[in-house]
């Protein structure tokens, strides 16, 4: 077996960011995934929001768990904190990890069969609680990994590469994220980069519970007429909601602002997303809109990209249990373990 490793070295007119990085500093391990699997742009969409946020690597925990999409945390933020959860667990694991050290960014990174089924309920849980993180699902409605079976999202009525028709109803992550109390809710396409790093960037910035579904095509088994998954299906029946700009408040202006109407939503560190809405009477700030507009398009057979729903003042899982601001694993014995009068008090208010 031939093992290919990219040179250490850079090139010295590499442009650098704020912190002293490179792109290149953000990436990982050269993908061993199909040439043109989808989710390969989203790694370098990961990586060039990350670089152009001024993120530094050993600040990020990225987390996955099992599938093709959660073999991706090796491809991007190679100097970063990374754990590989058994199937469907990432979420509690991720929980975890964000309870005893407040100060990471958590980048959670699942698969359409990681998160649609056995990880559903992890899933479920993981966004009513409003766990800070950016939750990504790389949804290309099949089992990769194990020949191209349905996952749980793939469409009724799609056809697999051998012609078998789907009998089954889709599990619709982002009904199920809106419904479930998600603060940063997002669609994107892996082959429109321009869309999707902004939303990324979005994300990472956002104080709760953030999550992106992105459609990413698998090349091998469901790429192919009569599925709705493939690029040609997704770039026919894209309905854009929205395009948005991640404007970091250190730079007075980092793009021109579109044609259209825009909204500028604060962010809980100061930063600002400006949203241009491609449709006059789509409000992303309306929760029970933003759930009758993906139904609606769906029931048109259209795939419904950018973001969805924002809360611009959302709270996260340390704000609902009135959590130490210093994280927990900074803590000493003395206030880990405040004695048996403290002990007393807590209890007596369950009574």
């Amino acid at each position: 077996m031939t093992y290919i490793a990219k040179p250490p070295l850079h090139h010295p007119t590499l442009a650098t960011n704020k912190v002293g990085y490179t792109r290149r500093d953000y990436e990982g391990k050269i993908s061993t995934l199909c040439a043109g699997c989808g989710h390969d742009s989203i790694s370098a969409a990961i990586i060039q929001a990350c670089w152009e946020l001024d993120i530094q690597p050993h600040k990020v925990a990225k987390l996955s768990g099992i599938g093709c999409s959660s073999k991706t945390p090796d491809y991007f933020l190679g100097a970063s904190h990374g754990f590989n959860t058994v199937h469907g667990r990432m979420p509690s694991v991720l929980t975890g990890a964000n309870l005893a050290n407040r100060e990471l960014l958590y980048l959670g990174v699942s698969g359409d069969g990681d998160s649609a089924s056995i990880g559903l309920g992890q899933f479920a849980h993981a966004m009513r609680r409003g766990v800070r993180m950016v939750y990504i699902v790389e949804n290309n409605g099949v089992y990769g990994l194990t020949k191209g079976q349905f996952s749980a999202t793939a469409d009724r009525g799609s056809k697999s590469k051998k012609g078998v028709v789907n009998p089954d109803s889709p599990v619709d992550l982002i009904g199920m994220a809106l419904q479930l109390g998600a603060t940063y809710v997002a669609r994107g396409f892996s082959g429109d980069k321009a869309q999707l790093v902004p939303l990324i960037e979005g994300a990472i910035r956002h104080g709760g519970a953030a999550f992106i579904d992105v459609i990413s095509p698998c090349v091998a088994f469901n790429n192919h007429e009569g599925s709705t998954r493939s690029y040609d299906y997704v770039r026919e029946h894209n309905e854009a909601v929205s395009r948005i700009d991640f404007i970091d408040l250190a730079e007075e202006v980092k793009a021109e602002p579109a044609p259209g109407e825009v909204i500028t939503l604060p962010q809980a560190d100061g930063s600002l997303m400006r949203l241009r809405k491609l449709h006059t009477d789509y409000d992303p700030t309306d929760r029970i809109s933003a759930m009758n507009h993906v139904q609606a398009m769906q029931a048109r057979g259209e795939v419904v990209t950018g973001l969805i729903y924002v809360d611009p003042d959302a709270a996260d899982l340390h704000a609902a249990l009135h959590t130490s601001a210093r994280p927990l694993n900074q803590l000493d014995e003395a206030a880990l373990c405040p004695g048996a009068a403290a002990l007393a008090k807590i209890n007596a208010s369950f009574r």
